[in-house]
């Protein structure tokens, strides 16, 4: 709101020569006195473009700032199409999503299917791990020992106690 009231600022339509002095652009002037970039700033303005339903998403802190300016590029039917779907699969979209449906939106290929197959899709953060505190391994590795190697020689170790199950359940 501070952007619109800063751009009409001056603004006159009635007059007809030009003005003696460019002004400054109202993103960079704001920037100026706040403590967001323009750029940042821009990306807010952006936000303005998102259907409110996925916009009160953001505001609940349901969908990350990043991926909702992504969002803001698709069409609204796109967006409502993208809230339905974040709605019966009970997800929301990564970075990295939302720019796949971006450039698919960009290429005028972004349907109900392709979105429904974009959010299906497995992401990093959301593969079960399993931890175990270092202590309790320790004693079984040099110090040192890469965590890559740790992990490889535990799996190893499981497939061979696992196999050794299996012969004894077999002789039996």
């Amino acid at each position: 709101m501070k952007l619109d009231a800063m751009k009409r600022q001056g603004q006159r339509s009635d007059l007809t020569s030009r003005p003696l002095d460019t002004k400054s652009r109202s993103d960079e002037q704001l920037a100026k006195d706040s403590p967001d970039s323009a750029r940042q700033i821009q990306r807010f303005i952006r936000l303005t473009e998102l259907i409110p339903s996925v916009l009160q998403m953001v505001d609940d802190g349901k969908i990350a700032f990043r991926p909702a300016v992504e969002l803001s590029y698709l069409s609204k039917n796109q967006q409502e199409a993208l809230y339905s779907t974040m709605e019966c699969e009970d997800c929301t979209p990564s970075l990295a999503q939302a720019i796949k449906m971006k450039e698919f939106s960009k290429d005028g290929k972004l349907t109900d299917e392709v979105i429904l197959s974009i959010m299906q899709e497995e992401k990093p953060n959301q593969k079960e791990q399993f931890k175990m505190p270092k202590e309790r391994i320790s004693k079984y590795f040099a110090p040192g020992t890469p965590a890559q190697k740790i992990e490889d020689t535990i799996v190893k170790a499981l497939e061979l106690y696992r196999k050794r199950q299996r012969d004894r359940e077999a002789e039996r």
